[in-house]
């Protein structure tokens, strides 16, 4: 297993065949669009071309674990938590960029932030590649705006910068200006795919909001990390007993959608439900 993470790592800093590539002066990973979680296309919805910042906490978690076993990563892993440090940062806001906007070929250092609130900025907590605490409860706070009961809103109701234009055939479906979408619904293409990661809350990232305020606040915040994951229980008793959905409305009252019985949703609510102690199965009764 470990020299398959090592080959990863090395390929990753080599550039692969499908446009993935380490920018050498940060050691920020490049994606190409549609690489990430939020990978809607035709239309394409949330391209994030560029440096999406989960994809620079994965990548730093990798090369941290990598370098407990072999020295030569540990200063790749650092490098890679400053550059998020010094790039994402969002002046006077406290939380991080969503993605660092950029083609093929340019660097972190001049791509384009957005000031996307979007959850993803939270596995830069859960993974450890940010450890300010001042940056770490701006995130969180940032990010309470976004939490339903049981669900995270995949983007803030508000102005982006720069545009997030969606169309199809020629024909806008979004105000790009503020492309947030409180409802799933209507036809795939022209409603329901410009929703899916542009405002639609989604199950599998909200157990990380309660796991990041479980790290950032210790003990002290064990009982509200847990009263906010088990707010997911009338998901686990309504539509399919037993398991969560996929996804959920922004909008009040949230109901939910896609596929009733997603396995990372209840994974990670699992996952989380374990580190913050006690039975997580008693969310099903």
């Amino acid at each position: 297993m470990l020299e398959v993470l090592k080959s990863i790592a090395e390929n990753y800093r080599k550039g692969t065949p499908n446009g993935i590539r380490v920018d050498v002066e940060t050691n920020l990973v490049f994606s190409p669009a549609h690489f990430t979680w939020m990978d809607t296309n035709y239309p394409a919805a949330t391209p994030r071309e560029g440096y999406p910042v989960e994809i620079q906490a994965l990548w730093y978690r990798l090369l941290a674990l990598l370098g407990r076993y072999d020295q030569s990563f540990q200063p790749l892993a650092e490098q890679t938590a400053r550059s998020i440090r010094e790039l994402f940062v969002l002046p006077g806001l406290s939380r991080l960029s969503d993605c660092l906007h950029a083609a093929s070929g340019t660097g972190a250092r001049r791509a384009v932030p957005d000031n996307a609130l979007r959850p993803n900025q939270l596995f830069a907590i859960t993974l450890g590649a940010v450890r300010e605490p001042d940056l770490i409860r701006g995130i969180i706070r940032s990010c309470k705006t976004l939490v339903i009961p049981g669900a995270i809103r995949s983007l803030a109701d508000a102005e982006v910068e720069p545009p997030l234009p969606v169309a199809l055939d020629g024909r806008r479906l979004n105000n790009p200006r503020r492309p947030y979408q409180g409802r799933y619904r209507g036809p795939e293409d022209t409603m329901r795919k410009v929703a899916y990661h542009n405002g639609t809350a989604w199950c599998w990232p909200f157990p990380s909001y309660a796991e990041a305020m479980f790290l950032a606040g210790g003990e002290a915040a064990r009982s509200a990390a847990r009263a906010v994951l088990f707010s997911a229980a009338d998901y686990f008793n309504g539509g399919c007993p037993g398991q969560l959905p996929e996804i959920a409305d922004g909008d009040y009252p949230h109901h939910w959608g896609g596929c009733a019985a997603q396995a990372w949703s209840v994974s990670e609510f699992y996952r989380v439900g374990k580190l913050l102690g006690g039975d997580s199965g008693n969310a099903v009764k």
